[in-house]
């Protein structure tokens, strides 16, 4: 297991999430000292630049530490305060979800698009951590959907968003998504033909929340949860 220590909200972080997140802003800053970064470890430079990267150098560190192989490398991109370029990079899997705004999601390179599943019934839902939704106000809906989908697992953190992207699953819930946690999935869902918005339904990576989906049972997931 990786060393961590804990961040004030009780969070953990390791060397390396610090390490990464220093590498990635020195390679922005340096070809792109006029844009903004945003980072979980390092907070906001230059903040009110048209140009705002996005970045969570390690979404998923307890799956890190304990060598769980689905924890991803996030950036997003933002201009004009709108969500334009998401990627997540798998490095242990060597899976990388892209995409651009108006230039379709990709995944490993070739065009991806989420599921065509209609029904809730067939559906499968993920979540990154089912106690944090049933001790929340959403708790009951959260029963209520795995009771009506095909079946539900916690395939989190950023992984269940790429895969409902890839069409592998249908929706991913998470009731508490910093905009770091969210930043790529915006683009990824649109793009790839889906959905992105917070459990209230706007289409925001600053939200607080994040609900992705393959667009078909968009409504009805936000439904059982609000």
């Amino acid at each position: 297991m990786v060393d961590a220590e804990s961040k004030g909200d009780g969070t953990p972080v390791t060397i390396a999430d610090r390490e990464a997140e220093q590498l990635i802003r020195a390679r922005v800053e340096a070809r792109f000292p006029e844009h903004a970064v945003l980072g979980e470890e390092y907070g906001e430079s230059n903040e009110g630049a048209r140009v705002r990267w996005i970045l969570d150098p390690i979404d998923g560190t307890k799956s890190f530490m304990h060598g769980v192989p689905l924890y991803g490398v996030l950036i997003g991109i933002e201009i004009e305060e709108e969500s334009a370029v998401g990627v997540v990079n798998f490095p242990p899997l060597k899976e990388i979800v892209a995409a651009g705004r108006g230039l379709g999601c990709t995944w490993n390179g070739k065009p991806c698009r989420v599921s065509t599943v209609s029904r809730l019934e067939d559906a499968v839902i993920c979540t990154t951590d089912v106690e944090r939704l049933l001790s929340r106000p959403m708790g009951p809906g959260w029963r209520r959907i795995q009771q009506r989908a095909a079946f539900s697992r916690t395939w989190g953190d950023c992984y269940g968003h790429a895969l409902v992207a890839t069409g592998r699953i249908e929706a991913q819930v998470d009731p508490v998504m910093a905009s770091w946690d969210a930043g790529p999935f915006l683009t990824i869902a649109t793009e790839a033909g889906g959905a992105f918005t917070t459990l209230g339904g706007q289409a925001t990576v600053h939200g607080g929340s994040g609900v992705s989906s393959n667009g078909l049972l968009h409504a009805e997931v936000l439904g059982e949860l609000g």
